[in-house]
C-alpha cells in the first residue's frame, strides 16, 4: 500500500498500518540484540496484518519465490507426524511459523518503505557490532572458550546476523543511488567484527558474498579481494589469523567432524530417504549413527544445510527447499537487469549466497535469527517492486 493510500484509509485502518510497518521495522531491529524482542513485535505485525485483511477484505499475497516454502511447510509437517517422537519434532517444526514474515515484509515494507528497512537493519547491526568489539578488547571474549556473541545467546548466531548484513551494507555502497555514506562508515566496525567471533563459517559466508558483489558491480573489483585479505593477514591478532588459517587445516578437530558428519549424514538419508528422520530427531539418533572417528559423542545437528534438511526431512523436502533457493536466485538475477531494482536484488543475492556457503559449515537455516533476518533480506526486493505496474 503506497503513503497516499494509506493516508486515505480511515483512523482506524491506517493506525494498524502504520502499526504494521512499525512493528516489522522493530522486528528487523530487534532480532539483533533479542529473539523474545523480535518475536512480540512479530506477533504485533501478524495481528495488525490479520486485522487489515478482515476489515479491509484484502487478499493475503505472497511473492512467487516463496510458493515452494509451502510445499516445504507441507513435507516437514508429514515427517513430523512420522517421527519417532513426534512431540519433540513438532517444537522444532514450530519455526516454520517464522515464514510469515515473508508475506508480512512484503505486504508492510512495499515501495520506499524497503529502503528504511535496509537502513534500520545497518544501524543495529553498526550497534550490535560495537558490542561484540568492546567485548573482544574489553572483556577479554577473546578465546575459543569465551567469544564475542553480542547479546545473543550464540557466537555462531551473531557472527551470521553480521554476515548478513556485511551484504546489506556493502550493496547499498555498491548499488545505491543514495544514502551510501553511512553503510560506508559502518562497514569498518562490521568487518572486525566478524573475525573477532572466530566463526570461520561466517569468514566464508562473507567472502562468498562481497565476492559476488563485487563481480556484480565490475569484475574488475575482484582485484580488491587479495588486497584486503593481505591487510588481515597483517593487522590483525595472531590467534585471529591462525583461526582462519585452521579452516583449510584437515586435522583440525572440528574439521575432521564435519567430514565425519558429513558420512553420518549419507548414512541417515540412506536409511530413511523419503521422510527423514523426523526433525529434531537427529541428535537423539546420532549415537547409533556416529563413525568411530568422530570427534564429539554428540552433535546437534550435522553443520550443513542441505545434509540437515534430508536427514531430519528426506530428499523430497531437499529438492523442494532447493526448488526455491534456485526460484529465488533466479527471481533476484532477472531484478538485477532494472537500474532502479539493483540495490536491493543485489542484497538479496548476496544474503542467499553468503546463507548457501556458510551452510556448507553450518546448519544456519535452522537458526531463527539468521533465517528471520534471511527471509527479511530476501523479500524486501519483491516487497519494494510490489506496487509496481508491470
Amino acid at each position: 500500500m503506497t503513503v497516499a493510500a494509506a493516508a486515505t484509509l480511515p483512523r482506524r485502518h491506517a493506525a494498524l498500518e502504520q502499526g504494521g510497518v512499525l512493528a516489522v521495522y522493530a522486528v528487523a531491529g530487534a532480532l539483533q540484540f533479542s529473539i523474545a524482542a523480535a518475536q512480540i513485535f512479530l506477533t504485533v505485525a501478524v495481528v495488525c496484518w490479520i486485522a487489515l485483511v478482515i476489515l479491509d477484505r484484502e487478499t493475503m499475497d505472497i511473492p512467487r519465490f516463496a510458493w515452494p516454502l509451502g510445499a516445504y511447510i507441507a513435507i516437514t509437517l508429514v515427517a513430523t507426524a512420522f517421527s519417532p517422537d513426534p512431540r519433540t519434532s513438532l517444537m522444532a517444526s514450530k519455526q516454520m511459523v517464522l515464514f510469515l514474515l515473508i508475506p508480512l515484509v512484503y505486504r508492510f515494507a512495499s515501495g520506499a518503505r524497503a529502503s528504511t528497512l535496509v537502513t534500520v537493519i545497518i544501524t543495529c547491526a553498526a550497534a550490535s557490532a560495537a558490542v561484540g568489539i568492546v567485548e573482544y578488547g574489553v572483556l577479554h571474549y577473546d578465546n575459543l572458550g569465551q567469544r564475542p556473541q553480542g547479546t545473543l545467546g550464540h557466537y555462531m548466531t551473531y557472527s551470521g546476523l553480521l554476515m548478513l548484513v556485511i551484504g546489506v551494507a556493502l550493496a547499498r555502497v555498491l548499488f545505491g543511488e543514495r544514502d551510501r555514506l553511512w553503510p560506508a562508515l559502518v562497514m569498518p566496525a562490521l568487518l572486525v567484527a566478524i573475525p573477532l567471533t572466530f566463526s570461520r563459517s561466517a569468514e566464508v559466508g562473507v567472502c562468498a558474498g562481497v565476492a559476488l558483489l563485487l563481480l556484480l558491480r565490475d569484475r574488475r573489483l575482484l582485484a580488491l579481494l587479495p588486497v584486503l585479505a593481505a591487510l588481515f593477514f597483517v593487522l590483525a591478532p595472531a590467534r585471529i589469523t591462525d583461526r582462519a588459517v585452521s579452516t583449510f587445516n584437515l586435522k583440525d578437530p572440528s574439521n575432521r567432524d564435519r567430514l565425519v558428519m558429513l558420512r553420518e549424514g549419507v548414512h541417515m538419508i540412506k536409511d530413511h530417504p523419503v521422510l527423514g528422520l523426523g526433525p529434531n530427531m537427529v541428535e537423539p539418533f546420532y549415537a547409533q549413527y556416529r563413525e568411530p572417528d568422530a570427534v564429539n559423542k554428540v552433535n546437534p545437528h550435522l553443520h550443513n544445510v542441505p545434509v540437515q534438511i534430508a536427514a531430519e526431512r528426506g530428499l523430497p523436502a531437499l529438492a523442494i527447499w532447493l526448488w526455491f533457493i534456485v526460484g529465488l536466485i533466479v527471481a533476484l538475477a532477472k531484478m538485477m537487469r532494472v537500474k532502479d531494482q539493483k540495490m536491493l536484488a543485489a542484497t538479496g543475492l548476496a544474503a542467499v549466497v553468503s546463507m548457501l556457503a556458510a551452510g556448507m559449515f553450518e546448519y544456519n537455516f535452522g537458526d531463527s535469527e539468521f533465517l528471520m533476518l534471511f527471509l527479511i533480506l530476501v523479500t524486501l526486493p519483491f516487497a519494494a517492486n510490489r506496487n509496481r505496474p508491470e
